[in-house]
């Protein structure tokens, strides 16, 4: 049995993490940090998990209790993990990160977008990226985990197989992003308050955003040069999801755009190609590690259009992290995974 750690356990990524190892049948939650809410029991906060970890009670996060663990999960603001991931990855804890805080292999960049130093920047070098239709292999013999965004992911997937195959111009792509609310956080904001957020839709962050350098490191590594991205996000009323409508011209006449993405997907146990002509919704996704991509070329012309979709709580964060895990560990990366989803 896997004994693992969950570090900020009160947020909306926290709790999906609970959810979804409740069914793992090789991991143990021992442990979930809060400092707000120690002393409280988890089923009490989250009555749906009420059975499932009725003697699970939140605590202070107290290094020599984590270092105990094979693996820690961070679900925590960006700069937490800088001051308690070293000292567990000494003690032989793995390390499964969900915030941005080791993504950005620049510690100027990272500095730049997230409005602080790098709290540990001698860990930059260990990190692997954690999208294992990428970094599969690097993920199994990883101590230290840097788990996507979820617009990274959904943007990131939705153009590996064209930029791949250097079939478009790595300098023009465009990514128009929807998200649902819960990708603001739980914490009290006005955004996103029912009366603010329904019945409404906006873009945000249209001038730079802090997904922004994280999408763009991640479309240089699969091109091999400097990409161009316009990326805008923009909020609508829904509680879960992503959707990216993804953008790009080609540069050479491709044989069959659905082949090219059904051939590099057919092992990917979490990409799912739909039929051509298709149109990807989120709820085909909600409380699912999967991500849906279906692909156009409008007119026959030199656009390719690709529509992503992904629960940005699951493939986007806790799903994602459970599937690092798996790889790590030497498990079937499905495991605690392979629910169908939510509809209506």
């Amino acid at each position: 049995m896997i004994k693992v750690g969950i570090v900020g356990g009160t947020g909306y990524t926290g709790v999906e993490l609970l959810r979804l190892l409740a069914h793992h049948r090789d991991v143990s939650v021992e442990a979930i940090t809060s400092r707000s809410e120690a002393g409280m029991k988890v089923c009490d906060m989250y009555p749906n998990l009420r059975g499932h970890y009725d003697n699970l009670t939140f605590s202070e996060p107290e290094a020599k209790r984590l270092g105990a663990m094979d693996a820690v999960f961070f679900a925590t603001p960006h700069g937490v993990a800088h001051a308690l991931a070293g000292e567990l990855l000494a003690q032989g804890t793995r390390v499964i990160d969900l915030s941005a805080d080791f993504r950005l292999r620049d510690v100027d960049e990272w500095a730049h977008w997230y409005d602080q130093p790098h709290g540990a920047p001698e860990l930059l070098q260990e990190a692997v990226y954690g999208l294992p239709e990428m970094h599969r292999e690097r993920i199994k013999s990883a101590r230290l985990i840097a788990v996507p965004g979820c617009y990274p992911t959904a943007v990131q997937l939705g153009y590996l197989p064209l930029l791949e195959a250097g079939l478009i111009d790595p300098t023009q792509l465009i990514a128009d992003c929807k998200s649902g609310v819960t990708g603001a956080g739980r914490g009290a904001k006005v955004p996103s308050l029912l009366a603010e957020a329904s019945e409404s839709m906006k873009a945000y962050g249209a001038s730079g955003h802090r997904h922004l350098p994280e999408i763009r490191q991640g479309l240089k590594d699969i091109a091999g040069s400097d990409t161009g991205l316009t990326f805008v996000p923009h909020l609508t009323p829904m509680i879960r999801g992503i959707h990216a409508t993804l953008y790009s011209q080609l540069t050479a006449e491709p044989e069959d755009l659905q082949a090219l993405f059904e051939a590099r997907y057919a092992n990917e146990p979490f990409v799912d190609v739909l039929p051509a002509g298709s149109h990807p919704e989120t709820r085909s996704v909600k409380g699912t590690n999967t991500c849906r991509l279906a692909v156009h070329r409008p007119g026959n012309g030199n656009t390719v259009v690709v529509l992503s979709v992904i629960d940005n709580l699951v493939k986007g964060a806790s799903g994602q992290a459970i599937q690092t895990l798996n790889l790590m560990f030497g498990l079937d990366e499905r495991r605690g995974l392979d629910a169908p989803a939510v509809m209506p």
